[in-house]
């Protein structure tokens, strides 16, 4: 159904005004303050025959006005394609970003552990020395007494029987000491053996840590000099391809204007009824769910409904405090927007880098922060929740677009409207979802 375009900010103004009307009036009439979600005043709604009048001169311009929607979806469709492309490849910085940070920590560790390795190794060397000093101490002491006692003189010079046997005995005990040194220069020689292994193996863990981190790194680099190719050779396309679709957009509003907007009347009321049935829905589950908590029943999960709520409350209005906020390439963590970064290309000739502000999966991050960390990447945001068909989404879940590769996430405010970081030159905003190479699935980060 085609719709008169609207200029640019006239109906948010619109819109607030007349909410802050109806809350004005509402207090005066009840004296009880109005809550920020009242309902406007319903819009005017056109009788059937007006409506059947107005279809009639529309369908005499139908061949014109459908000519030029088919031709603005395809500027638009291609104008999508190539700042989706350019969106991945910079998602894929964020990827890199994080995969290396990864290997890095295990790279670490890695290293520490083979260290922790060779110094056990090293003990094992100095407790085998020490063995063989004793056992050579031992053995050479052995041989001394040996040269006086353990030999047949030892046994010809003894004066009685009962002198014989002693020496016999003494020499036996000689014996045995002499195994059990030897034994201890065996066990510490394995022990040693076991150790050298160990230190081995953590070394060349180590060295394939570091060599995966070496990788990352690369891979970062790369991803980051795609990023920079991608937006430097598409800038100009974009900006062409951004030309014919204001070219085209403008003939058909032009085309537009040309037809009644009682359809577009008709629509809003029937809005603004769904609006209306919403909002008393609302209230009755508020007032039940107050009913059932002054009563005490079912108190834990109104408690569990309601902080979840708040939670989710919590995220939207902390995303929608940034809105204005510029955009800016790498920019934004749990605390707030950031300092860009430079691509050598788009992002630099927007002076992202000077700027302070958003991406779109940094936004994300800012917003949930009191409830978790996601990762600053939107491939692995897709992965932070439970997945929902995007036909059951609702207020505070995730959307995510690119189906050849993830590159753009945004969150859902409910009635078809969405908070996003968009690109370079643009700042955090409200927008109506976009469903060009959207994904099939949304992400609940808070259930």
């Amino acid at each position: 159904m085609l719709v008169a375009k609207r200029p640019r900010g006239e109906c948010g103004r619109t819109v607030r005004g007349m909410v802050a009307a109806a809350a004005t009036a509402l207090v005066v009439a009840v004296g009880v303050p109005a809550t920020a979600g009242a309902v406007p005043p319903p819009p005017p709604n056109p009788s059937d025959s007006e409506l059947e009048q107005s279809r009639e001169q529309e369908r005499e311009r139908a061949g014109e006005v459908g000519e030029l929607t088919n031709e603005l979806a395809e500027a638009e469709d291609r104008l999508a394609r190539a700042r989706a492309e350019v969106a991945r490849k910079e998602e894929l910085v964020n990827k890199a970003q994080v995969d290396l940070a990864s290997a890095e920590e295990a790279a670490a560790e890695a290293e520490r552990e083979a260290e922790r390795a060779q110094r056990d190794s090293d003990r094992a060397a100095e407790d085998l020395e020490a063995a063989r000093q004793r056992a050579d101490e031992f053995i050479s002491g052995s041989y001394q007494q040996g040269s006086t006692v353990g030999s047949v003189t030892a046994y010809v010079g003894s004066s009685s029987r009962e002198e014989l046997l002693a020496r016999e005995q003494l020499l036996g005990a000689m014996g045995d000491s002499e195994g059990d040194a030897l034994e201890g220069v065996r066990a510490a020689r394995v022990e040693k053996s076991n150790a050298d292994a160990a230190a081995r193996e953590a070394a060349e863990i180590a060295e394939q840590r570091q060599r995966e981190a070496e990788e990352a790194a690369q891979a970062a680099e790369s991803a980051y000099q795609d990023a920079v190719e991608a937006r430097s050779s598409r800038a100009e396309r974009t900006e062409r391809l951004e030309a014919e679709r204001d070219e085209v957009a403008e003939k058909l509003y032009a085309a537009q204007s040309r037809v009644s907007d009682l359809e577009g009347q008709r629509q809003r009321y029937e809005e603004w009824r769904e609006e209306k049935r919403r909002e008393e829905e609302k209230q009755a589950q508020q007032a039940a769910l107050a009913a059932a908590e002054s009563s005490g029943s079912n108190g834990g999960q109104a408690q569990q409904a309601q902080s979840s709520n708040v939670s989710i409350e919590t995220v939207i209005q902390r995303a929608k405090s940034q809105l204005g906020v510029p955009y800016a390439w790498g920019g934004g963590n749990t605390q707030g927007p950031t300092r860009g970064v430079r691509d050598g290309g788009v992002a630099d000739a927007h002076g992202d880098y000077k700027k302070i502000g958003f991406d779109c999966s940094g936004l994300m991050v800012y917003a949930f922060a009191p409830h978790r960390t996601l990762a600053k990447y939107s491939g692995y945001q897709y992965d932070e929740g439970r997945k929902v068909p995007l036909s059951q989404k609702r207020r505070g879940d995730l959307l995510f677009w690119g189906t050849q590769g993830i590159h753009h996430v945004a969150m859902y405010l409910g009635n078809g409207q969405m908070i996003e970081a968009p690109q370079s030159g643009g700042h955090v905003r409200i927008v109506p979802v976009r469903y060009g190479d959207i994904l099939p699935y949304a992400t609940r980060v808070i259930e």
